[in-house]
This record gives structure tokens, C-alpha cells and sequence, in this order.
């Protein structure tokens, strides 16, 4: 199945050597884009750091931007992104950082351009809640294990 067309979402480099997000393998193999550092630095295990990409988006009203770990920066180095998924609002214009952690015992090393997290865009529904009795179900108010262990 291809794309009949693709969204067009505003981008601005706010640094000389931001790297718009990508596809590794293209949009029909990939659903994350992948976000770059433009800045050299040491994550140290334990301690979150916000690392810049140099780039602001305007993400379409309706939708967010969806900021996520790499697996691969996960399975090999534990560094992960701690409020995963992170969001970026529709209303947003400031330069996007990803939150890195590094839950391994030794520090990191993250050069400008090396690759640190996937965006992916996602559609939401407003809503507007309304107040009145809920329906009752099966499961009623069993909460965290109350389905059992497997």
C-alpha cells in the first residue's frame, strides 16, 4: 500500500547543524522519524538530560508529536526517555529536546548528529467529559493484577 499523500507539518533549524527527522527505511517500513543531538555531551547514569535537536515544529492542531526511545540506545547503552512518550503539543513552538536517561553504570557519550529518538505523529480526540453514572462490566474496579499473572 502506498501514501496517497503526506502530511506537511512547518519545521524551523533553529541550530546551523540540526538534521531534519528522517526515516531510516522510509514511511511504508518506519513509523518514527529519527531525532538527532546538534550538541556534544556525557550522560551520566542516573542523571536525566535534556538534549537539544536544534529544530521547532508546528504540529497541526488535532495531533501531537510523539517523542520515544530508540531500541537500539536501549538494549545496548540503557538509555531510555524517562516521561516516554514524550508529547509536543499542537500549540508548541519552542526547540525540541528529548529528555535521555541513562540507567547504565557507565557515562555515555553522544556526539552532535548522532540519532537519540523517534518522533512519530499521532491524531488525538478532543473531548468534553460528561458527568453521570458509568456502565458496569465484567471486570467492575479490579485494578493493577486483578486479571492475574500471565
Amino acid at each position: 500500500m502506498l501514501f496517497s499523500r503526506f502530511m506537511r507539518i512547518g519545521i524551523k533549524r533553529l541550530h546551523p547543524d540540526a538534521v531534519l527527522p528522517a526515516y531510516a527505511h522510509g514511511p511504508l517500513e518506519d513509523a518514527g522519524l529519527d531525532l538527532r543531538s546538534v550538541v556534544a555531551t556525557e550522560l551520566q547514569p542516573g542523571i536525566p538530560q535534556a538534549v537539544p535537536t536544534g529544530l521547532s515544529i508546528e504540529v497541526p492542531s488535532g495531533y501531537e508529536a510523539q517523542v520515544r526511545p530508540r531500541s537500539g540506545l536501549a538494549l545496548k547503552h540503557a538509555i531510555t526517555i524517562p516521561n516516554s512518550p514524550g508529547t509536543i503539543d499542537p500549540g508548541y513552538r519552542g526547540e525540541v529536546k528529548v529528555i535521555l536517561l541513562n540507567l547504565g553504570q557507565q557515562p555515555f557519550a553522544i556526539a552532535p548528529g548522532d540519532r537519540i529518538a523517534q518522533l512519530v505523529i499521532a491524531r488525538y480526540e478532543a473531548i468534553d467529559w460528561e458527568e453521570r453514572d458509568l456502565s458496569d462490566t465484567v471486570r467492575g474496579e479490579g485494578g493493577f493484577g486483578s486479571s492475574g499473572r500471565s
